[in-house]
């Protein structure tokens, strides 16, 4: 009997030792890390200053790439025509085939603090802001691309990183645009 209560005594202490070890484990476990990944992107950021455009998914990097911006990229946009590269929480709401350029993501650029940012001063917020590849029929070197910010304050990368960004952003996806 007491062989058989040592026995048992063994096997839990063993089991609390093994809880002991995975639960902390589990804790930090996000739901992506027990499923597999799709590969899509389920937040966009874009960092200004770096020129870097990342897919994110579940809390992690998972694409980088370099951007042209705007060709007076400094600051959020204020008006049509500055330059600028809006700054803020933005939503891909097309994706445009069609595009003048290889591929695009309409943003919902302007948004209503935009609008009213800019009625404020007696100007249009413009519009038409989107995420996309290299003009038609030209290439990376003929526009400066990504050494000079070339855009009128769309968010440029090369066709390749386009086809990619295309196929991991779904519309709905949220974009956020950091200074």
């Amino acid at each position: 009997m007491k062989s058989g209560f040592n026995q048992l005594c063994r096997v839990a202490l063993g089991c609390f030792a093994a809880c002991l070890l995975i639960f902390p484990l589990l804790a930090r476990a996000q739901p992506h890390d027990l499923l597999k990944d799709s590969g899509k992107a389920d937040l966009v950021v874009v960092h200004k200053a770096e020129r870097t455009l990342e897919l994110w998914s579940h809390g992690e990097t998972i694409a980088k790439y370099r951007v042209a911006l705007g060709f007076n990229p400094v600051g959020p946009k204020e008006y049509e025509g500055d330059g600028r590269t809006p700054e803020g929480v933005y939503t891909v709401i097309l994706h445009n085939a069609a595009s003048h350029y290889y591929r695009s993501l309409k943003l919902d650029y302007p948004n209503a603090a935009d609008v009213a940012a800019a009625k404020a001063k007696g100007l249009t917020p413009g519009g038409m802001i989107m995420i996309h590849g290299l003009p038609n029929s030209k290439t990376a070197a003929q526009v400066g691309h990504p050494a000079r910010d070339w855009t009128d304050g769309c968010i440029a990368v090369t066709d390749d990183e386009m086809e990619n960004i295309w196929t991991r952003v779904e519309n709905g996806t949220a974009v956020l645009i950091m200074p």
